[in-house]
């Protein structure tokens, strides 16, 4: 139920989609954890693409950070009981003629693909990579301010000045264990997107709150804000009510509440 307000727009037409801000807010810590594996994911790729040293120390230490997402017990698991529930999610879409049973079939594939490669990984996330004594040596003190300087890791020093194709050529290795992980979550969570239905919503006064329909487990709010307008919005969600507080920062440093009007896209995805 949407909070009464004079001139509520409807439905967002996409085409009119200019400069946004892509905000996302979940709703659980299972959703909480795929999106910090996503954006460690793309972060790796990005870093591991470059050809400057730095840029490579920076993917080794995503690595890392990957590493300690990942070492939750459940994570796998989690993982591929979501993948399932898609397939078989998808699976009750066959025989609707509005469906294309090509597009459904390889939708199933992709998935079926994810849930072999990721089940055969032995372990957590990351489990072979902790088998690396040099990585784990650098791991070991990229926690200390410094600590990876030249005199503390010279092996590390000396590979770092190797040339930019061999750097890489060992970043895809160590990267290729997570493969199977990365590829999943980011299945999951674009079938999750794919869900919702995108609403232009207006917040009075700076303030938008919807209470959420009962029987309906939503997972993931998806909020796009114009950049122009310079507005930041502060999320909260539970499974009675998701509200919208508009922020600006101001020259001291600090977010002020918005008193006015603001437009906005809201997804909510289940």
């Amino acid at each position: 139920m949407i909070r009464e307000c004079p001139g509520l727009p409807g439905p967002l037409n996409a085409e009119n989609d200019t400069a946004v801000i892509l905000y996302e807010y979940p709703f659980n810590e299972r959703i909480r954890t795929y999106l910090r594996l996503e954006h460690l994911f793309e972060r790796l790729g990005e870093l591991a693409g470059r050809d400057d040293p730095i840029d490579h120390h920076y993917a080794i230490t995503t690595l890392f950070e990957i590493m300690d997402v990942g070492s939750r017990a459940d994570l796998k698991t989690d993982v591929l009981k979501d993948l399932e529930k898609q397939k078989h999610l998808l699976n009750g879409y066959r025989g609707n003629p509005a469906i294309s049973e090509a597009a459904l079939d390889g939708v199933i594939s992709e998935l079926d693909g994810f849930f072999s490669a990721l089940s055969g990984l032995p372990g957590k996330t990351g489990q072979a990579l902790t088998e690396n004594d040099w990585l784990m040596s650098i791991r070991s003190r990229s926690g200390i301010p410094g600590g990876t300087c030249e005199f503390d890791l010279p092996a590390y020093f000396s590979w770092q000045h190797l040339s930019p194709e061999r750097r890489r050529e060992d970043l895809q290795r160590w990267m290729s264990t997570l493969v199977p992980l990365a590829g999943s979550v980011r299945m999951l969570l674009k079938l999750l997107r794919d869900a919702g239905l995108p609403q232009k919503v207006l917040a009075c006064g700076g303030l938008y709150q919807q209470t959420l329909p009962q029987g309906r487990s939503f997972q993931l709010l998806r909020l796009r804000l114009d950049a122009s307008n310079g507005l930041v919005p502060e999320i909260s969600a539970n499974r009675l009510m998701a509200s919208v507080r508009l922020m600006r920062h101001e020259g001291d440093d600090r977010l002020h509440a918005h008193t006015g009007d603001a437009e906005f896209e809201l997804t909510l995805c289940a």
